[in-house]
């Protein structure tokens, strides 16, 4: 198995809160009542599973492994940083902007939907170009013992970062989000 496959799987994983954070943003927008504990669910699952744990992953093992091995930092690997870097500003924005509206300030509802819309435009164009462009790049690039090294650090990230069964809680936290949004 190749490293890149655990990143690959997180990806489906990432994309189905994708999606029901874009139906929960448009339920927002469109005056319908989303509790700030809703996103605050979706802030915890990308703060920790999506950017901690599967950027973290990236940014500090797979991509020096990569320019270790002839990938330069310039090419995709420096995009991929960069949109990492924009997402988490959207997080950022989204985060500041529900906490306003848990204390009541409605017009918060406009910046949760406009960071939420932009993370999920961004992740919706990122991850394609990770599965189709950076890790067959990886895949071709890594000899398989370094591939083997590498996967062995995920799962240690995966522990050390999330801790023992937490994989499995955002799993849950995702199918989770997939029915709350349903209901709205």
């Amino acid at each position: 198995m190749f490293s890149t496959q655990n990143l690959e799987q997180e990806h489906r994983i990432i994309e189905r809160v994708l999606n029901s954070l874009e139906i929960a943003a448009q339920k927002l927008g469109e005056g319908k009542p989303v509790s700030p504990d809703t996103f605050n669910k979706f802030l915890d699952f990308i703060k920790n599973f999506a950017d901690s744990c599967h950027h973290g992953k990236e940014e500090d093992n797979l991509f020096p492994v990569l320019e270790k091995f002839g990938v330069p930092k310039e090419g995709p690997i420096g995009v991929m940083l960069l949109e990492h870097d924009q997402g988490r500003s959207f997080v950022k924005g989204m985060s500041d902007a529900v906490k306003k509206y848990a204390r009541g300030e409605t017009q918060a509802k406009e910046d949760i939907v406009k960071n939420a819309r932009g993370y999920v435009n961004l992740l919706s164009q990122h991850i394609p170009k990770e599965d189709n462009i950076l890790y067959p790049m990886a895949n071709r690039a890594l000899p398989q013992e370094e591939d083997q090294k590498l996967a062995k650090r995920f799962e240690e990230v995966e522990e050390k970062i999330m801790g023992k069964g937490k994989h499995e809680y955002y799993v849950n936290l995702a199918q989770d989000l997939e029915k709350e949004v349903k209901e709205l």
